[in-house]
């Protein structure tokens, strides 16, 4: 079914809405969730919670890219989880890995979570990334976008991991030039 239909079945309401949904976009939302949590229960509570959140939030939004929303609802979901998973006891998961890497680009005292959040350094990352060289771009991505560890990246693009983790090494010290130039740091 086309995302503009399933979209037109949430705002009419319909059960069907969630069905199509998890149809389409269920291993995708799995997918995400489970590369965060790293555990099949977590990432399956997290992709029913995505359905719940789609539903409540359809009526106010008409999401131009389905798969993004989802994606997007299905990412903070995770990383909520782990965040609940860990607040005790910091480590043991790739997220918390990835967002310490990332800690050291990215300016403010508040966690790298929230500072994340924000609209104008989001809009900043965003146009860095969209800057880089396609193979970059797609570590990088997978590494901070969907929390891939190093050796599942090596493995996906077929090159070694010490490949990987220079490029992330380059591509996070041409991020923290690019923020202090943008008068983010």
């Amino acid at each position: 079914m086309e995302d503009e239909r399933i979209v037109d079945l949430y705002w009419q309401r319909s059960d069907q809405a969630i069905s199509e949904t998890n149809q389409k976009y269920g291993r995708y939302c799995h997918t995400i969730a489970y590369n965060i949590c790293g555990k099949d229960e977590d990432a399956e509570e997290c992709v029913n919670d995505t359905w719940f959140r789609a539903w409540n939030l359809m009526p106010d939004q008409r999401p131009s890219v389905l798969s993004v929303f989802l994606g997007r609802i299905t990412r903070n979901l995770a990383i909520d989880c782990i965040k609940a998973r860990n607040r005790l006891k910091r480590g043991g998961g790739e997220a918390v890995l990835v967002l310490d890497e990332l800690e050291e680009c990215i300016p403010g005292e508040k966690p790298p979570e929230q500072v994340l959040e924000e609209k104008e350094l989001e809009e900043a990352i965003r146009r860095f990334v969209s800057e880089l060289p396609a193979f970059e771009k797609t570590i990088f991505i997978l590494r901070y976008w969907h929390l891939i560890s190093v050796p599942e990246i090596s493995k996906k693009l077929c090159c070694s991991q010490g490949k990987i983790k220079s490029s992330l090494f380059r591509t996070r010290k041409k991020l923290r030039i690019f923020l202090q130039e943008e008068g983010l740091c």
